[in-house]
């Protein structure tokens, strides 16, 4: 379990595909000191298991079903990725709940910038877009936001400076593909009202005919 709130922006360092998949191996810097083998992390919001620590840098094995449906398939050394550790019981929830289970990659379809801050939208499946509602969250390579607008086949962000600076958000561009994933609680909703109402998706007028709203 994870917030989406990113700890480090770090460096890739090697990535060696093998028979069934890839190791990646990337450098935590300080957050590999209370890292161990066997430790789970979420690197670009995908939930990874290290496999092996040497010094900081800890090398993660990501098999074929992960590389096909997330963005890690495509990561080179050198490359900058998000990476958090897992929510710890006490711990600040700072965002929402990210389980590190991407459901989907997105293509970024465009990006306004304005005063050191932007706007991104987001191209997405329309299976995932259903499981999204205007002002609830989203996890996009790992960070949490806050959706601003809801579309059939898209979705729109504001990100702040910070977000900018300290994620890979602020490296992207239009075209750029991203990993995915929709709120756990939506995905719940979703499924209740699906059942309740016969029509799958989330709005805010299903959310106050079930007693969510």
């Amino acid at each position: 379990m994870f917030t989406g709130i990113i700890k480090r922006l770090a460096p890739v360092t090697a990535v060696r595909p093998g028979r069934s998949g890839a190791r990646i191996a990337v450098d935590l810097g300080g957050l590999a000191a209370g890292t161990s083998r066997g430790d789970s992390v979420a690197v670009n919001g995908a939930c990874l298991t290290v496999a092996e620590k040497k010094g900081t840098v800890c090398e993660f094995d990501a098999v074929a079903e992960t590389l096909a449906r997330t963005t890690l398939g495509a990561l080179r050394a050198g490359d900058k990725v998000n990476v958090e550790p897992p929510l710890r019981v006490g711990d600040q929830l700072g965002g929402h709940f990210v389980l590190g289970h991407v459901d989907g990659v997105g293509s970024i379809s465009g990006i306004v910038r304005a005063a050191g801050s932007a706007e991104v939208s987001i191209a997405v499946d329309p299976a995932l877009s259903a499981e999204m509602v205007q002002k609830g969250s989203v996890a996009v390579d790992g960070v949490s936001l806050t959706l601003v607008r809801v579309g059939p086949q898209d979705f729109t962000c504001a990100l702040i400076p910070t977000t900018l600076e300290e994620t890979t958000l602020g490296l992207r561009k239009p075209g750029d593909r991203v990993n995915v994933e929709t709120d756990i609680l939506a995905k719940l909703v979703a499924k209740l009202l699906g059942k309740t109402t016969g029509s799958p998706g989330v709005t805010l007028d299903k959310l106050r005919d079930a007693g969510f709203a």
